[in-house]
């Protein structure tokens, strides 16, 4: 009995051992995935690499061939293949959840690249590689005689990216799926300015006052601007301008193009991380206007203006020269103001704040006119440097000063640097939880943290909270601008008129927004149905914790996890409020 027993426990033991040593490997397996999938990432994307601290190809430009598009769908396809080979119930707790992100991660670029109209109309006036090149002076080393070499080869290899964008133009043409005019004559004035420019006040030669290293190779630097980079902007500007601007969209919808409907279809569902039809959110649409114009014209009472017309008064808050900075100075101060203000205010609303810092940059001149009014950029994975709050000075009488705090709030802090620093800090997860992007997430946590303005006193002052709800109303009307314009048949004009009548903004930023909707298909809904669902959330925890609920545990949840699904952000939410009732 005794050796039965024995031998019992020792089957017991070996079988446990199996079956841990079997987890084991499982988990290796699913690590080596992520490991693989970050490698790959910054090998396909190198300047993303460099913009994250990670100097392994900093000589080298982001492929813009078609064939590297190819790669890219390919090698997703094989990461994807591999992790459907992974035993998801033999996973612990915390990796079943890795898997399933990384899923959606994979999930999301596979379906996305099943579209080809998305790669052919990304060459826009906000988002071209022809902006976006200039910027990499923002991140390169250049510091040492191996930066400079590398920093050369990177400028020397612009005219073959330059040449690979007009194939992939071409292509484009060939299959109909051209930029809606307003776009493209955008885009065209956009080459022209950079074909023209003087090398000596490029972005990639003023750099060198930075580098004691580069300005001992000016005359070099010089060389490559005039030669190489300026050509190549002639180049794609001739091109653009012979072969390409004559045959633009006239119809501004992207359904207008072939597989156009479906398109957008799916990127209505994917930009509000829902089922959602256009039809559907567009009705979102129409009840949040009419809810918000109610809010507005009680505050337009009490600013004392009851006896103007909604119209009218919107149209004093356009042009009313006492809404506005003059000096450009005034408004970045104003803005660093604000900021210091809503710091002291973080410790009331958030239990955990993020370490990584965060300041206030202008926006440069050459990409403005056509950018939106601010935006962020999250710091790099390494913490070299601070997230960035961008601030547009073109037009100053197109920025006004009641919208301010509202916009410092979504783009700052509590709104885009907490979201992106805190997922940036999150410790024992894979990388790519630190870097995911959930648009209705991230975009639905920017509003809210401006409606978090109206319990921190940042909106006590009834310009501000007007500021507030011009704002709230403007991305309501997004829902139904860009489901107008995209699946309803809008011109650009009913949906420019749409926008003036019922939200404040300035004449250029409505016109800025319309062209924006225009060529950014979907983005824009995010906003307002990611928003909707996290107060939907709150006010669920609210209720069911009573006296219980606390405000900052409800934020640190939210974020706690980094950028995820919406439908997750609810189980996450929903355990949350199991865990504290279940206390009692």
């Amino acid at each position: 009995m005794k050796y039965l027993t024995a031998l019992t426990i020792g089957v017991f033991c070996l079988l446990a051992c199996e079956q841990e040593d079997k987890q084991i490997a499982i988990n290796e397996s699913l690590n080596d995935l992520f490991e693989r999938y970050q490698d790959f990432q910054y090998y396909i994307y190198p300047e993303y690499a460099t913009y994250n601290g990670v100097h392994l190809y900093d000589d080298r430009l982001n492929d813009q061939s078609f064939e590297a598009g190819e790669q890219y769908r390919d090698s997703i396809n094989a990461l994807y293949e591999s992790l459907k080979l992974i035993d998801h119930s033999s996973l612990d707790e915390m990796q079943q959840l890795n898997y399933e992100l990384f899923q959606v991660v994979l999930e999301q670029a596979i379906e996305y690249d099943e579209f080809e109209i998305g790669q052919y109309l990304d060459f826009n006036q906000q988002n071209g590689y022809h902006i976006y090149f200039p910027q990499i002076v923002e991140t390169q080393p250049l510091m040492t005689e191996a930066d400079i070499n590398n920093y050369f080869s990177r400028l020397t290899a612009f005219p073959l990216e330059a040449d690979n964008i007009i194939e992939k133009l071409k292509r484009a043409k060939d299959q109909g799926i051209m930029l809606a005019c307003p776009i493209s004559s955008q885009v065209l004035s956009q080459l022209e300015e950079f074909a023209s420019m003087d090398y000596s006040v490029s972005p990639l030669y003023t750099v060198k006052d930075k580098s004691e290293a580069l300005r001992a190779h000016a005359d070099e630097l010089t060389n490559i601007l005039k030669n190489s980079i300026q050509p190549a902007y002639q180049k794609l500007y001739d091109f653009f301008r012979e072969d390409y601007q004559p045959y633009c969209r006239k119809d501004v919808g992207v359904s207008s193009v072939p597989g156009g409907r479906e398109y957008y279809e799916y990127l209505v569902q994917n930009y509000t991380s829902s089922k959602l039809s256009p039809d559907e959110v567009f009705n979102i649409g129409i009840s949040e206007v009419k809810r918000i114009r109610e809010e507005i014209t009680l505050t337009r009472d009490e600013l004392g203006f009851a006896d103007m017309e909604l119209t009218d008064f919107f149209e004093h808050l356009r042009t009313a020269p006492a809404f506005y900075f003059t000096d450009k100075d005034d408004l970045l101060n104003g803005y660093r103001e604000i900021l210091s203000n809503m710091d002291t205010k973080l410790p009331d609303l958030f239990g955990h704040l993020p370490v990584t810092a965060y300041d206030l940059k202008e926006m440069e001149a050459y990409r403005a006119a056509a950018a939106p009014t601010a935006y962020y950029y999250p710091a790099p994975s390494d913490g070299s440097r601070p997230g960035y709050f961008y601030v547009n000075t073109y037009q100053l009488d197109s920025r006004p000063i009641y919208t301010m705090t509202a916009l410092a709030m979504h783009e700052a802090v509590p709104g885009h640097h907490l979201q992106f620093a805190i997922a940036n800090e999150l410790e024992d997860v894979p990388w790519f939880r630190t870097q995911m992007r959930v648009t209705a997430f991230e975009e639905g946590w920017g509003l809210y943290a401006e409606y978090l303005g109206y319990e921190s006193g940042m909106y006590d002052e009834p310009l501000q909270k007007m500021g507030a709800l011009s704002f709230e109303m403007w991305r309501a009307c997004r829902l139904i601008v860009d489901v107008g314009i995209h699946y309803k048949g809008w011109d650009r004009q009913k949906a420019l008129d749409f926008l003036k009548e019922n939200a404040p903004l300035s004449e250029h930023d409505m016109n800025s927004e319309i062209d924006r909707y225009i060529s950014w298909p979907g983005q824009a809904l995010a906003y307002k149905i990611g928003e909707i669902r996290i107060k939907a959330l709150r006010n669920k925890a609210a209720l069911a914790l009573e006296d219980e609920f606390d405000v900052k545990e409800f934020h640190d949840v939210v974020l706690g996890n980094g950028n995820i699904p919406l439908d997750l952000l609810e189980n996450n939410v929903d355990e949350w409020i199991e865990s504290k009732t279940s206390d009692h």
